[in-house]
């Protein structure tokens, strides 16, 4: 047996993405539901990465009244957790927020994107459409690697050793919870996938940039 050796090992190039159980969610999801169909319901939708669905104007933060404000404000704290400048001191740049609805029914989705001239991205699940219950329903938020294939390219059955190792060249995924706030750095590829349920699948997207 080969000796084992003291390795100095650290996970270089992490990808930060932070999720948050907002207090309170029942009643704001019960307002924004009611908030965000009638706005479905008067408007068409635009065009953006949904395949099918519908997707609001990107101004909710004006028709959305204070649980929308109040969202965006626990999502500013986050990010000023999470953001710093390059001397490692934690900043609060004064973000320029730019928000939306998605309303996803049977087979809708959204495909692979990103969101250029944004630092942080994020979501907020206002109904998962039944999807926490039962996973058949589809409907995640997938992340893709941004390292890109990995070692699947030469040797498929291998990966890195460790807690990280297994995603090398894969995706990761959250499964849509009532409730959930969550940010990621806006040049991550992400999509959503087809959502298979007979409810509605509710969130509201944001970007924060500079």
């Amino acid at each position: 047996m080969a000796t084992r050796l003291n390795l100095a090992v650290r996970g270089l190039f992490a990808t930060p993405v932070a999720a948050l159980e907002v207090p309170g969610a029942a009643s704001i999801n019960a307002e924004l539901t009611r908030l965000i169909l009638e706005r479905r319901d008067a408007n068409i939708s635009v065009q953006a990465s949904n395949a099918g669905g519908w997707h609001s104007d990107r101004d909710i933060l004006d028709w959305g009244g204070p649980r929308v404000s109040h969202l965006m404000g626990l999502a500013k704290g986050m990010a000023a957790q999470l953001t710093a400048d390059r001397g490692g001191q934690q900043v609060s740049p004064a973000w320029q927020v730019r928000a939306w609805a998605n309303v996803n029914a049977a087979g809708h989705a959204n495909v692979a994107h990103y969101h250029p001239g944004c630092f942080w991205s994020g979501t907020y699940y206002v109904d998962d459409g039944g999807c926490a219950a039962d996973h058949s329903l589809g409907g995640e938020f997938e992340m893709l690697d941004p390292r890109g294939p990995g070692p699947g390219m030469y040797a498929p059955s291998l990966k890195f050793a460790g807690e990280d190792g297994a995603s090398v060249g894969g995706a990761e995924i959250i499964r849509p919870k009532p409730g959930l706030l969550f940010l990621f750095p806006s040049w991550l590829v992400h999509q959503v996938r087809p959502y298979r349920g007979t409810g509605t699948r509710i969130s509201i997207a944001f970007n924060f940039s500079l």
